[in-house]
């Protein structure tokens, strides 16, 4: 389980640390991580053509001793600076031959000169990045915020993304938040220390991260509100069944999916039920996507019932968990449905139409809070800014805080409704009403694709009926959804997705 922390509680960290240490030892233990990433990277360090971009900060001191190391092993190492450098870092990288060079608008930090650095003309700049096999971005710590100055943008802008590597968090990516303002450093992988930083996960700052590294420094945090799964973590949270288990112990799933104008929506997301964790599925819909059932899941105990008739529903069987929306349109007959299972004292899942009932009427969001039993609501995105507006939030300010803080966003949400909001995106965010939060990190861009959220549906409401809570259910569930997408062909049909869900580790 990837743990991520605040700098806040980084910094603090550190500070306990270095005053255990000796001085410069934490910064060589990061130092050693980089160099090994970097090496790795190259396969060949003798030769090879190394370019440092280098702040003033501890990052840009950790890439510039990492280029001191691989210009000793005989690379040629370049260092390109907007401002002032690192002082020890600067001077290990000249002792070892490397170059130091002011880039274009050098920018001295509190009136001071730049440095030693030679200046460097736009070409020869430009000529060294693109001729470089290796670039490490040292160029801002995790303190920064903002958009880059111009000197820093002009070399964010010209590093080869699938040759550099960040270190600690992609410049001009907020460590917190993962939000970028203008020009940022994309990486092909970054090398962060101690613990995963908040935007390495989350926002756009994960894709400006690449793939991330982990390097272990020591420090001692405090337990992390925000966490990533693992495969082996999605392992052993998944139930499995007992030798004593029958169909009903292992869970009885009641899904109420799927109209007349989207029968395919019922499939779908009874093929994700059906291979999760529940052993009973009853499916409740009308004729048409009753009949789509029938045919395409013989497991399935499907009842049929008229649009609306929530007293069918209820008197369809017992279930311990509720699952709706999929393919339901958001009208009167959806609005009877969610109202009586809103009172229903078992766990229920809201999704699509259902969601989109209860945008129409704050009144939802009480009967939401009063529930005894969780909820677990998965919105995307438009779905969930017009929810939040039946709760007052403004739409035009809400899209913006999203693009800002979307964890921040998404723990308002749940907070407010007194449920689990699991967020679908190319992070997928679980948050339940404590703020406890989970991201996940499996998935491809072919997961936007109609009916994969139907899928992703019947599989979260299956993990409920097993026994998970809804954090749990809503993050293993997003995780297994994203690792059957990637074993999927090119270009991915959600129907492809419920067979995918069978192939995965088995205790």
């Amino acid at each position: 389980m990837r743990s991520a922390h605040t700098v806040a509680q980084v910094r603090q960290a550190e500070a306990r640390l270095l005053a255990s240490l000796p001085p410069g030892l934490l910064m060589q233990r990061a130092v050693h991580g980089l160099l090994s990433h970097a090496a790795r990277r190259l396969g060949r360090v003798y030769g090879a053509r190394v370019v440092v971009l280098a702040g003033g900060g501890d990052n840009g001191g950790d890439a510039l001793w990492a280029g001191a190391r691989l210009a000793a092993r005989g690379a040629r190492v370049d260092a390109l600076a907007p401002g002032r450098t690192h002082p020890a870092g600067t001077a290990a990288l000249l002792a070892a031959g490397g170059r130091l060079h002011t880039v274009p608008g050098p920018e001295p930090a509190d009136g001071q000169p730049p440095g030693p650095g030679t200046p460097a003309g736009d070409d020869t700049a430009a000529r060294l990045l693109a001729t470089a096999d290796l670039v490490l971005d040292g160029l801002l710590g995790i303190g920064g915020k903002g958009g880059l100055r111009p000197g820093y943008a002009w070399l964010a802008v010209r590093a080869p993304r699938e040759r550099t590597v960040a270190v600690d968090v992609p410049s001009g990516v907020d460590s917190d938040t993962g939000a970028v303002v203008g020009p940022a450093i994309h990486a092909s992988s970054t090398v962060t220390f101690g613990t995963y930083k908040r935007g390495l996960l989350v926002g756009a700052g994960a894709e400006h991260a690449g793939e991330v590294e982990l390097v272990d420094i020591g420090l001692t945090l405090p337990a992390a509100d925000l966490v990533a799964l693992d495969d082996a973590d999605a392992d052993l949270l998944l139930p499995v069944p007992a030798s004593t288990d029958s169909k009903y112990t292992r869970g009885v799933l009641g899904l109420v999916a799927g109209s007349d104008s989207y029968p395919g929506a019922a499939v779908l997301a009874t093929g994700g039920a059906l291979r999760a964790a529940a052993g009973y599925l009853r499916v409740v819909s009308t004729r048409v996507a009753a009949d789509h059932v029938r045919r395409a899941h013989p497991e399935a105990v499907v009842t049929e019932i008229d649009p609306g008739d929530a007293d069918a529903v209820l008197a369809a069987g017992r279930v311990q968990v509720w699952a709706v929306g999929s393919g339901l349109p958001a009208d009167g007959h959806t609005a009877r449905i969610v109202a009586a299972l809103l009172t229903a004292d078992v766990p229920l899942l809201l999704d699509a139409g259902a969601l989109g009932v209860l945008a129409q009427d704050a009144g939802y969001a009480r009967a939401l809070r009063e529930r005894a039993a969780p909820t677990l609501l998965t919105p995307h995105e438009g779905e969930f800014v017009r929810l939040v507006a039946a709760l007052g939030w403004n739409t035009e300010t809400t899209v913006g805080e999203l693009a800002a803080d979307r964890l921040a966003v998404v723990r308002r949400c749940a907070a407010e409704l007194g449920a689990t909001v699991l967020l679908k995106g190319n992070r997928t965010l679980i948050v339940d009403r404590d703020g406890l939060a989970r991201v996940n990190t499996t998935g491809t861009p072919w997961l936007a694709t109609a009916g994969s959220g139907d899928v992703l549906t019947g599989l979260c409401g299956s993990l409920l009926a097993g026994g998970l809570d809804a954090l749990d259910a809503g993050s293993v569930g997003a995780h297994l959804h994203g690792r059957a997408a990637s074993r999927a062909g090119r270009p991915l049909a959600a129907s492809d997705l419920p067979a995918l869900l069978r192939q995965r580790r088995t205790r």
